[in-house]
């Protein structure tokens, strides 16, 4: 029977750390942890408690600050070192100190790297792969065993790749992960390894078929990267052949060129797919979650985000908006409301009469013929044909429409202003803003210092108005 629930393994605390730019300290990892938890992450990857004090300190405070409803929290390390037997390994020591209830250990899978990096003998990798997970599983442990690198060892060796699997397996492994390190594959590799790995390590002869009865429990997961651009591609051609594990980060933050999206992941399989990941009104939260995450890791969004970025239903051609008006599907890929975005209509010198429409419906304007809209957009094209721009400056088109509007009555009239700059003797620099204002028959002068000439302006303005127009 064909799976259809896929577990979500993320690894944004861990992984999405190690990406330049990207820093969390210890209150920000146990926040995003329970924003994770509640979205309905199935595992939350805490840390490496072997390679830095503020992941030990996680996990300490994890302990007893971090009560988690849906997620198990993991902790992140190796196996043991060569000739070192794994509970003389004070890495895997540490391990077991985190008190989780999973531990994903990764291993080498390519033999270039066991011989070259490891510097040892392919037995002793096996060995080192087998003997650490069967230690931890002795302490309880869910084990995960991540494949490092497993498709470059894979088509450099391929036997011995599917080995160090039928290792972890052998050690008791609850579930092996088969991780693209590197980000070099394509959708097709991936494809061909995994049905490899299904029949070869797992008896199964297709995706439907059952497996031996000793097997049937391990759970293949995928890690990608996205240095090809495939991350995300990779992950679900991965849980197309079988997979129903994927790893990831929150916003595809990670080393190099990231980690798969989980952004992305996420309402792929769920809405296009068809597999189960997360309840529906969790999914409407997945805006909010990744504007959560990158606020945390003090990043900007990225507006051009698939999913969730602002410009990701956002429609500038007349044209385009012409068909969005008419049928709003007609150019988007899904309902942004399942994820928690929306429709959003730009105006520009190449909108047409239905941007401009669209926008005074969405201010809750009415009254205008559609000849003042006519020559609302035209005054707008010609604006920014002389270097002007509207797409950011939605409040100027509000304006614009306001005053064409029948009966239409100013409310202030700025007749002059003056900002200055200085530096005094014991104050330092300051700003000060002077604004001569008329509202109705009455002139007023108003004075105010602020924070730079615009605040400055700012709130000498607003001095001078707000006993008319208090909200």
């Amino acid at each position: 029977m064909q799976p259809t629930k896929v577990t979500l393994y993320d690894t944004t605390l861990r992984d999405g750390t190690q990406g330049e730019g990207v820093s969390l300290s210890c209150d920000d990892k146990l926040r995003i942890a329970r924003r994770l938890d509640e979205f309905g992450m199935a595992y939350i990857e805490g840390g490496w408690p072997g390679s830095n004090p503020k992941d030990i300190e996680f996990f300490d405070r994890a302990q007893t600050e971090l009560s988690l409803k849906h997620a198990r929290l993991t902790a992140f390390g190796s196996t043991c070192k060569a000739g070192i037997d794994p509970a003389d390994d004070e890495q895997v020591q540490l391990l077991i100190r985190a008190n989780t209830p999973a531990v994903t250990i990764f291993g080498k899978t390519w033999d270039l790297h066991v011989t070259e990096v490891l510097r040892t003998t392919l037995d002793e990798n096996l060995r080192m792969i087998r003997e650490t997970v069967r230690f931890l599983k002795r302490h309880g442990k869910e084990v995960v065993y991540d494949a490092e690198h497993f498709f470059d060892g894979y088509r450099a060796n391929p036997e011995y790749a599917l080995s160090t699997l039928k290792a972890a397996i052998i050690g008791g492994a609850d579930s092996v992960v088969l991780c693209d390190t590197n980000g070099g594959s394509l959708p097709w590799q991936v494809g061909e390894a995994v049905d490899t790995v299904f029949q070869e390590v797992l008896g199964q002869e297709s995706p439907l078929a059952p497996r031996p009865p000793q097997l049937a429990h391990i759970t293949v997961g995928m890690h990608a990267h996205n240095d090809s651009e495939t991350g995300v591609a990779n992950t679900l051609e991965a849980v197309r052949h079988g997979c129903t594990q994927v790893q990831g980060t929150v916003n595809g933050y990670g080393e190099r060129c990231g980690n798969a999206n989980m952004i992305s992941i996420i309402p792929d399989l769920q809405l296009k797919m068809g597999y189960d990941c997360v309840p529906d009104e969790n999914l409407r939260e997945l805006v909010e979650l990744s504007r959560y995450v990158s606020e945390m890791a003090n990043l900007n969004p990225d507006s051009h985000q698939p999913f969730v970025g602002q410009s990701a239903f956002a429609h500038k051609g007349g044209t385009h908006v012409n068909a969005v008006v008419k049928y709003v599907m007609s150019y988007q890929h899904i309902d942004p409301a399942l994820i928690g975005n929306e429709t959003r209509v730009l105006v520009s010198e190449l909108s047409g009469k239905d941007n401009i429409a669209s926008k005074r419906r969405e201010f809750g304007l009415d009254g205008l013929s559609k000849e003042e809209e006519r020559r609302i957009l035209q005054q707008i094209k010609e604006l920014e044909n002389a270097g002007f721009a509207f797409e950011s400056a939605e409040a100027s088109v509000d304006l614009m429409l306001r005053r064409a509007r029948p009966g239409y009555e100013q409310p202030f009239e700025m007749i002059d202003y003056t900002a200055a700059v200085e530096h005094r003797a014991g104050r330092g620099m300051f700003s000060e803003a002077t604004v001569k204002v008329r509202v109705g028959e009455r002139i007023f002068h108003e004075v105010a210092e602020g924070n730079g000439p615009v605040n400055a302006l700012n709130r000498a303005l607003r001095k001078a108005i707000m006993p008319f127009y208090p909200r």
